[in-house]
């Protein structure tokens, strides 16, 4: 890892890891959690294999073909001097010897294609990891809300008491009353709306991980070591959706050069050996020369079609570069609105607390109406609701950060799983081997592991 990024991943696996109490399950176990039982990283990993089949493929194409054949007749009537039943069996075989290099460029654009789709496989990585960062610290925030409200209900319940009490003794109306009474109401209603939240959001954590939350931790914000102009050059090296794309483009050139040389002629060697039912044996080998003279124009049309498709696929590459620059930007500032939004909630918790404490004592002394005392006690709330939103987003957007410079990984953040290796199939397909062979072997036991 380079530009301070393995400094970065261990400071993120320590932030990982901050826990209330030694019970508490860490933001590090949820991605531990998303990351092994994801369906949506076993479906991309599939499709990585099937696109690592196409280089086998693309492979087998320019290497020799050989079948068999046998037939046996019956001829009714049957010739003077010819056997009843006749048969030959024979074996044949073809070899491409000469076709313009398009079947050694279809095996280079199909290996671009298997590139690009590694890095499709860690574009969802990242997403499935940051919607369990989202998840997680969406479930604390609703769990923090509930407690807030619930100890709001309390609050209100103590202020409607004492107003009671005074209103048995003449200092208040039956209309602080009242308003103690309305007050309570709504903050029920507000402690219902939490709670269906929070059932909401623990839903949302259980598709996102796969499992039920526990008792969540407190979670420090992912570090952020690079200023705006360094992050966006790097996610323009390293981002996955910029790099599938220039993948795709190389792919798109090198299906061009194939189109055009299929207007070349090819070269084939073909031979055979067979035996009928007498025993004789015949043997034939021979070189075949062909190529195409007209075809109605599809020759040329198929080439005119894979340039537009290239030129749709480097405009592409400019579209995501400029969406992979505008969302390191876009991150950045909720980052900084988040860090903005807490210190200055912080404070206002400050002042509020100060402001509540003095009206209520004022109230039992007469001071103060029932009201005022009410309205404090709400300022103080929403000032403790900010923060506890403001220390949500600024995490989440820390991560979104990485995100978007495509460091979030299992990899990159130190994840304890056992990492998908995407070269490991490729690998064992890139020379397509039979099925007989030993690397053919070594893939059906592969295939029956991972259908278990």
């Amino acid at each position: 890892m380079g530009f301070r990024t393995k400094v970065a991943a261990v400071a993120t696996l320590v932030a990982l890891s901050v826990s209330g109490t030694a019970q508490a399950e860490t933001l590090a176990d949820a991605l531990t959690h998303a990351y092994n039982n994801s369906g949506l990283l076993d479906q991309n990993r599939a499709l990585l294999r099937a696109a690592d089949e196409d280089v086998a493929q693309a492979v087998a194409g320019t290497l020799p073909v050989i079948s068999w054949a046998a037939n046996a007749s019956i001829s009714s009537p049957r010739a003077v001097g010819a056997d009843l039943i006749a048969a030959t069996a024979r074996v044949q075989g073809q070899l491409t010897i000469y076709d313009s290099g398009s079947g050694r460029m279809g095996v280079e654009a199909q290996k671009e294609l298997v590139l690009g789709t590694r890095q499709s496989l860690r574009a969802v990585e990242q997403a499935i990891l940051l919607d369990a960062v989202t998840a997680y610290m969406q479930v604390r925030a609703d769990a923090e809300f509930v407690a807030l409200r619930q100890s709001n209900v309390r609050v209100i319940t103590q202020e409607l008491r004492a107003a009671k009490d005074r209103f048995d003794v003449g200092e208040v109306t039956r209309t602080d009353v009242a308003l103690a009474e309305a007050r309570l109401a709504g903050s029920r209603s507000l402690l219902a709306a939490a709670q269906g939240n929070l059932a909401r959001s623990t839903e949302g954590y259980v598709a996102a991980v796969g499992r039920r939350p526990g008792t969540l931790a407190a979670v420090s914000p992912a570090p952020v070591s690079k200023g705006l102009r360094d992050a966006k050059a790097f996610a323009l090296r390293n981002h996955p959706s910029l790099l599938e794309a220039q993948h795709a483009v190389s792919a798109a050139e090198l299906s061009i050069k194939i189109g055009e040389a299929a207007m070349n002629p090819t070269m084939t060697l073909d031979g055979q050996i067979g035996i009928d039912q007498d025993g004789n044996l015949g043997r034939q080998i021979g070189i075949n020369v062909g190529g195409p003279i007209y075809s109605g124009g599809r020759l040329s049309s198929n080439v005119r079609q894979l340039m537009a498709r290239r030129d749709a696929t480097r405009a592409s590459l400019h579209v995501v570069s400029v969406s992979i620059e505008q969302n390191v930007g876009n991150a950045y500032s909720f980052l900084e609105v988040a860090r903005a939004s807490d210190q200055a909630s912080r404070q206002e918790i400050r002042a509020a607390r100060v402001a509540f404490n003095g009206i209520r004592e004022e109230a039992t002394l007469g001071a103060r109406t029932t009201i005022d005392v009410l309205n404090a006690e709400q300022e103080l709330l929403s000032a403790q609701a900010n923060l506890i939103a403001a220390q949500a987003d600024e995490v989440i957007a820390s991560y979104q950060v990485l995100s978007t410079m495509g460091l979030l990984t299992a990899a990159h953040l130190r994840l304890p799983v056992q990492q998908y290796d995407p070269a490991a199939y490729y690998n064992l397909v890139k020379d397509a081997p039979t099925i007989t062979s030993d690397q053919g072997q070594a893939l059906d036991r592969v295939l029956r592991a991972i259908g278990q």
